[in-house]
C-alpha cells in the first residue's frame, strides 16, 4: 500500500539535540548528585526516546528526587535550548518536499508538547505538521504503541498506510506495536547494529532516502 501518512520522532531524527541532551543530564548529575561518579552519557542516551521521569528512575527510586531531577534538567535546557539545537542538515528539505507531495504529516516525540514545538520553531516546521503529540498527550509514552496510535487515530488515517520515522529503538518498538511501518533513522545517535534485531521496514542513510518511500 502507499505510504501517505509519515509519522516522525523529534530529537535525533528531525533535530539534533544531542549535545543540549547531554549537557542538561551532566548539570542535573553535578547539581544533585555531586559526591557521587554520575553514571556514563551512553545510560542517558541509552534512554532517549523516553521520558525523562523513566530516564530518571534508572538512576533513583525517590519520586520525589526523580521530580526534582526532571525540574532542574527542564530548566537547563530549555535556558540553553536555542542555542545548541539545530535541524539534521537536509531534514528540513525533504520534510517539506513531503507536505508538498501532499503526504500527512506528525511528530510524535517524548517530549512535552510545548518544548517539541520550540525545536520545531528553531527548524522553521512549526507550520507544516498536522499533528503533534507529546508526553503529556498520552497516558503511556514511547515503547508504548499509544502515542503512534493516538496520532493514527487524530489525523483519520490506515495504519497501514502510515510510517513512523525515528532514530531509536523506542520508536522502532512503538511503531511496531502499533502496527505502523517503520523507518530507521542513521543520521542521529544510534548505528545500524544497534536496531538491525528490531527490523526496521526502512534503512535511512540519509534524510534524501525519504523519497524512496513515497517517490516511484
Amino acid at each position: 500500500m502507499t505510504l501517505t501518512t509519515f509519522l516522525f520522532d523529534l530529537d535525533g531524527t528531525i533535530i539534533d539535540s544531542i549535545e543540549l541532551i547531554l549537557r542538561s543530564y551532566r548539570h542535573t548529575m553535578a547539581l544533585h548528585r555531586c559526591n557521587e561518579l554520575p553514571p556514563p552519557d551512553a545510560m542517558w542516551i541509552k534512554g532517549l526516546g523516553t521520558p525523562l521521569w523513566a530516564q530518571f528512575r534508572e538512576i533513583t527510586e525517590d519520586k520525589e528526587e526523580i521530580e526534582r531531577m526532571v525540574q532542574t534538567y527542564r530548566t537547563y535546557n530549555l535556558t540553553h535550548h536555542d542555542a545548541l539545537v539545530k535541524p539534521y542538515e537536509g531534514v528540513v528539505d525533504e520534510i517539506r518536499r513531503l507536505k508538498h507531495a501532499g503526504k500527512r504529516l506528525g511528530v510524535v516525540t517524548s517530549k512535552l508538547r510545548d518544548g517539541a514545538m520550540r525545536g520545531l520553531r528553531i527548524s522553521l516546521l512549526d507550520d507544516v505538521f498536522d499533528i503533534v503529540i507529546g508526553c503529556d498527550d498520552v497516558t503511556h509514552s514511547k515503547p508504548h504503541p499509544e502515542p503512534v496510535l493516538k496520532a493514527v487515530d487524530e489525523l483519520g488515517v490506515k495504519k497501514a498506510s502510515t510510517v513512523f520515522v525515528g532514530d531509536s529503538r523506542h520508536d522502532m518498538e512503538s511503531g511496531r506495536a502499533a502496527g505502523v511501518k517503520t523507518a530507521a533513522v542513521l543520521w542521529g545517535p544510534f548505528d545500524r547494529p544497534h536496531l538491525e534485531d528490531l527490523a526496521p521496514d526502512y534503512w535511512l542513510e540519509k534524510p534524501q532516502d525519504l523519497r524512496q518511500l513515497y517517490e516511484p
